[in-house]
């Protein structure tokens, strides 16, 4: 992997700067909020975590991110520059996202580590063997049907396939959860230690405090779409200052998690 989309950050600017989100949907009779006045920085680099309840607004802003959705008002910035200026295809190789369910394309495990080259006209620039190889996973499976993988084994390959594009950034919405401990120890080691070697910021939603605090950094707790705490995730599990946060983390300690 010597290719990157590491773009220089401006000196003092965030990577992401996120000026009060709102964002809402109908739940089938009335339009409900998912986001209300989020309002937050993300520095290059980092691991940011992000917890709380689900139905919390975690997921929608992940999905903004990366232009999936559109906020209904606020604004985010990306390198300085507003989100909705950047070219789609160019966001979302720099902006890679890994999504809870990993979606296999029809065809090969090579097909789909390619897919995003493919799009760019860079798929001689690809060792897709290799991305599998930095994933765990066996390079003799690139000519196997990916469909056709374990749960897995499968979200290592959506993992490969957004590591293809050289992203500066990985948004990972709870990637480990389908998985089995082992599966899930494999994954975060793999993306910490991405993160160090290259310098990523990684955004990572999670319902396990556990694993908040092995990949540390920062977390974020939602609670009915507003992000209610911030800071280093030991300060924000051990003293959180807001209610919502501290019912949110005392229900979830009280199944055992964090201990």
């Amino acid at each position: 992997m010597t290719n990157s989309n590491l773009l220089p950050v401006p000196e003092q600017e965030p990577l992401f700067l996120l000026d009060d989100l709102w964002k809402s949907r109908f739940d089938g009779k009335n339009r409900v909020n998912v986001l209300e006045g989020v309002s937050a920085s993300v520095e290059a680099g980092r691991i940011v975590t992000v917890v709380g309840p689900s139905g919390s607004g975690k997921s929608t802003l992940m999905l903004l991110l990366n232009r999936l959705e559109e906020p209904d008002s606020g604004r985010i910035t990306y390198l300085g520059r507003d989100l909705r200026e950047w070219n789609v295809l160019d966001l979302r190789r720099q902006v890679g996202m890994v999504f809870q369910q990993p979606v296999m394309l029809s065809g090969s495990v090579r097909e789909n580590v390619l897919y995003g080259p493919r799009l760019v006209g860079e798929e001689r620039d690809s060792d897709p063997e290799a991305l599998l190889g930095r994933v765990g996973l066996d390079p003799s499976l690139a000519d196997r049907d990916a469909r056709e993988l374990s749960g897995g084994q499968q979200q290592r390959v959506a993992l490969a396939r957004v590591l293809a594009n050289y992203p500066a950034v990985l948004l990972l919405d709870e990637p480990t959860s389908a998985l089995d401990e082992n599966a899930s120890r494999m994954i975060e080691e793999l993306v910490v230690g991405l993160q160090r070697e290259k310098g990523l910021t990684c955004i990572w939603v999670t319902h396990d405090l556990s694993q908040a605090l092995r990949l540390d950094g920062e977390t974020w707790v939602f609670d009915s779409g507003r992000l209610v705490e911030s800071g280093s995730t030991m300060e924000v599990l051990s003293q959180p200052r807001h209610p919502a946060a501290r019912e949110y983390l005392k229900s979830r300690l009280e199944r055992g998690e964090a201990r």
